[in-house]
């Protein structure tokens, strides 16, 4: 084995931003503002037609729209589950109705939002490198068989590193973006929920090799334009079959927004308890 592969990265170097429609602002920014301590975007998207909500250094899209749930869960680490059960329970009585709900599970905490979207919560630490507020992971689930296609897709067509394995009984995959980020999909025999629309933005490297794979195979959604395509469909290299359907927002590095610089507050300050200089949140350890 060559020496430093731990020091590698693959193509996808980066998982932005999750886009999930919500029907409800006020709804929302309950549960995402308010319960989970993120940020609105201050600057882009302030209107009543989508927000945007910042998460370190990864944000949440939320359109107004028909609500979009995705089959599996949405891993976030925070810098205190502690404050997070209070938040949580300070917005209980505004989401009632809805199906928000959540519960401590040792170290983790499992909420679900006001339209059935799983969370699960960490405290940041080693686990999860220098982030100390972030979204590490997106898991997904997937028809039996299809893991090891996926891993290969992501190998073969977007250059990133993947890995299969079996857990707690449960066929995934694995695939590697970055420092600390990572796609799971996770193999079950339960019926799956219809792909809705949700998808996901993440920028790689190499934009051209994957573009010009993917559009031979006639796969491309939404042809180049300000640096970024669109694909959905998830096929097996060898054959050509699909799938899984999951949308990708797929950027170069040369597009305007690689490297924002979002503002995240400090969700523990409070006008009664002011902290002078601590309004800002800072989305790794130091």
């Amino acid at each position: 084995m060559a020496a430093y592969t731990e020091e590698d990265v693959g193509n996808i170097v980066l998982l932005e931003h999750v886009n999930v429609q919500i029907p409800d602002q006020a709804l929302a920014t309950l549960f995402y503002v308010v319960g989970l301590g993120f940020t609105r975007d201050p600057y882009l998207n302030v209107g009543l037609n989508n927000m945007w909500v910042n998460v370190g250094e990864q944000q949440f899209h939320l359109p107004t729209r028909t609500p979009q749930v995705i089959d599996g869960h949405i891993g976030l680490v925070l810098p205190d589950l502690s404050a997070l059960e209070t938040r949580f329970s300070g917005i209980q009585d505004g989401l009632k109705g809805t199906r928000f709900r959540w519960h401590r599970d040792g170290d983790t905490v499992i909420a679900t939002c006001p339209w059935g979207n799983e969370y699960r919560c960490y405290e940041a630490g080693a686990k999860f490198g220098d982030m100390s507020m972030g979204i590490p992971y997106v898991e997904f689930s997937v028809p039996p068989g299809a893991a090891s296609a996926i891993v290969n897709f992501y190998e073969r067509v977007l250059g990133a590193a993947g890995t299969l394995k079996t857990e707690n009984g449960s066929p995934l995959g694995r695939v590697e973006i970055g420092r600390q980020q990572f796609l799971v999909f996770r193999e079950t025999d339960r019926p799956l929920r219809p792909y809705d629309g949700h998808h996901i933005a993440v920028y790689v490297a190499n934009f051209s090799q994957p573009y010009g794979i993917l559009k031979e195979r006639g796969l491309i959604s939404e042809e180049v334009r300000n640096h970024q395509f669109r694909f959905k469909d998830i096929v097996d290299p060898v054959g050509g079959a699909p799938v899984f359907a999951l949308e990708h927002e797929v950027r170069s590095l040369h597009h305007p927004m690689f490297a924002r610089s979002f503002v995240n507050r400090d969700a523990k300050q409070s006008q009664r308890g002011y902290r002078r200089g601590r309004d800002a949140q800072i989305p790794y350890q130091e």
